[in-house]
């Protein structure tokens, strides 16, 4: 259940990304309402495996950078993992693309940091009053 709440969190921050970030977009799919949710879906779940698996080889080899930068280096971190998401879809039915590393990969990693903040401390983890 965990599982499938993290990859239905990682869809709807990619998807806000998409919407906010001009150059990230989906492409492959229809345009009703079942075929982009199916594909965000599947976008998600490729997002959490690169997040679970890549992403902290890298972040311990980048350490010292990251501690140099103070801890700015991260944003660069998300944004090659959501570039490597976009390269990683090209092989499936559905292509998340990111168009340029700078502005687009940055912004969109920022984005989904935030939609992703925010979805956790709201719904996996309800303040108690």
């Amino acid at each position: 259940m965990r599982i499938l709440l993290a990859i239905l969190l990682n869809a709807l921050a990619l998807a806000v990304a998409a919407f906010l970030v001009p150059g990230i977009r989906l492409e492959g799919w229809g345009d009703g309402l079942v075929e982009p949710l199916l594909a965000y879906l599947i976008v998600g779940a490729v997002f959490g495996v690169v997040n679970v698996v890549i992403k902290p080889i890298v972040s311990v080899l980048s350490l010292p950078i990251t501690c140099l930068t103070l801890g700015l280096f991260a944003i660069v971190i998300n944004g090659l993992m959501l570039m490597l998401t976009a390269w990683l879809t090209t092989f499936t039915p559905v292509e998340f693309v990111v168009e340029s590393f700078f502005w687009d990969a940055v912004l969109g990693a920022i984005v989904v940091a935030l939609v992703s903040a925010l979805l956790n401390q709201f719904l996996v983890s309800p303040q108690r009053a």
